[in-house]
């Protein structure tokens, strides 16, 4: 089991839940990422820097992340792939994206990204809130304990 983080975009909050959590239960964690990132001395965390092309950390991370793996990412597309190959994905908010949900979010993201582009509506996602924080940490954790116990 090791836990991917699609690094570039990602809340600093969501990363020191992760890394909390790493040293808790001595999961491994890579980060994925364009730019170099500063991590917390650790041997289970681990910082992979791709190059700057296009989806270069996603490629990465699908070609990278398993079966037995979390990766957390706010990409719904990525997420998407990610399901079709049974790896399980989780967004910052603390959504876990399911066979029985990517599509619809999928459709949603893509609905807005049409909305956003026509002009009609602007702006990305709300701001990052201590609500978001804790419903984060809550499925983190109870992906933790499924995953080890199961």
């Amino acid at each position: 089991m090791r836990i991917w983080i699609d690094a570039d975009a990602c809340p600093n909050p969501v990363k020191e839940i992760v890394f909390r959590a790493s040293k808790r239960l001595g999961v491994p964690v890579t980060l994925v990422a364009n730019s170099p990132l500063r991590t917390p001395p650790s041997r289970l965390i681990k910082v992979v820097q791709v190059s700057s092309g296009f989806d270069a950390a996603d490629h990465y991370l699908l070609h990278h992340a398993r079966v037995a793996d979390l990766v957390i990412t706010a990409d719904i597309p990525l997420a998407a792939d990610l399901v079709e190959r049974g790896v399980p994905a989780l967004n910052p908010r603390g959504e876990l994206y399911t066979v029985d949900n990517i599509s619809e979010r999928l459709a949603v993201r893509n609905l807005m990204e049409q909305v956003r582009s026509s002009g009609t509506f602007g702006g990305g996602p709300a701001p990052y809130t201590e609500r978001d924080k804790q419903a984060f940490a809550n499925s983190l954790d109870r992906w933790l304990v499924k995953s080890r116990s199961g």
